[in-house]
């Protein structure tokens, strides 16, 4: 795709996401950025234990279980689902976990897609509702500080162990994670902190708090701003993926990149693939948006995990 159109794409995205979710300032003195800082600099982080989610079934493939992480909203301490299983013998086959970006756009639209297209090439494929999103989000308004965002992380990234742990002892072979956007920035995290991973791919990921992005909105750029040492301090911890080490083998994690990306900047995901020790990396000649939209992405993706999930 040529740089002008996916540039524009991207910035035209950009300035609709925050029409509908519009980015309120906030003062210091509610950012609740000492709390968050212990807190993820803290073991409860990233716990070394992680037990099996207790999966309950609606049907044959919609799930729902209680996130391993409470919070003080009800709506959200429910995690929702959809297994997509394999025609035959579904346990005997590798799992793919599909990880939305943010909003939830994609879980009801390209991602039962990608799921089905993965099923006829002999994998299970699974979805996860994140927290905050669609039906988990509260009815009253959600407060939006530092400590929050920094336990909804943690919370993301327990709920996608619960899931794995319990694929596994279903009897599945091995379970890998595909993360696009946010997704991706999950998938990463999840990668540094649980070795049942048995790969990851990073499809235009987040890797940090602190961006540039460019906003027409003026009340936009000054909340960023104003943001911005917030988000700094936030970026010297565990959250800042190229601050993070992965659990599994470089061999295991591919990164996609897109050069004409307006969301996820490239220079911090050059970073990562530098500190990672330069696993594989696609940069492709798109924008964040476009990316996810390249013909037959998905079935070099499949090629490039079929034999890391011991899969023909």
């Amino acid at each position: 795709m040529i740089a002008p159109l996916a540039k524009f794409i991207d910035w035209s995205a950009l300035q609709l996401a925050y029409v509908v979710a519009p980015l309120r300032h906030a003062p210091e003195s509610k950012w609740r950025l000492a709390e968050a800082l212990e807190f993820l600099n803290g073991p409860d982080f990233f716990p070394a234990a992680s037990d099996p989610a207790r999966i309950e079934f609606d049907g044959r493939r919609h799930f729902r279980f209680p996130t391993p992480r409470r919070s003080e909203d009800e709506e959200n301490n429910i995690v929702y689902g959809r297994l997509y299983r394999c025609a035959e013998r579904w346990r005997e086959r590798p799992v793919i976990i599909l990880l939305d970006g943010s909003p939830a756009f994609g879980y009801h639209t390209v991602l039962p897609w990608i799921a089905r297209r993965f099923n006829r090439a002999g994998f299970n494929a699974a979805l996860l509702v994140a927290p905050y999103q669609l039906q988990r989000r509260p009815r009253r308004p959600v407060e939006e500080n530092c400590l929050e965002f920094a336990r909804a992380m943690a919370q993301n990234v327990a709920e996608i162990r619960a899931l794995t742990g319990w694929l596994l002892d279903e009897g599945c072979p091995s379970v890998a994670l595909l993360g696009f956007s946010f997704g991706g920035w999950l998938a990463g995290l999840t990668a540094c902190s649980d070795t049942r991973v048995a790969c990851a791919v990073l499809t235009v990921p987040g890797v940090r708090m602190r961006c540039s992005q460019p906003v027409v909105w003026r009340r936009v750029r000054e909340a960023l701003q104003a943001l911005r040492p917030a988000h700094e301090a936030m970026d010297t911890t565990r959250l800042n993926l190229i601050l993070s080490t992965p659990v599994i083998p470089k061999e295991n994690i591919l990164l996609i990149e897109g050069i004409h990306d307006l969301f996820a900047e490239r220079q911090p995901i050059e970073e990562l693939w530098q500190k990672w020790q330069q696993p594989e990396i696609w940069r492709l000649p798109h924008g964040h948006v476009s990316a996810q939209f390249v013909l037959d992405l998905m079935g070099r993706v499949l090629r490039w995990l079929a034999p890391r999930l011991g899969a023909g």
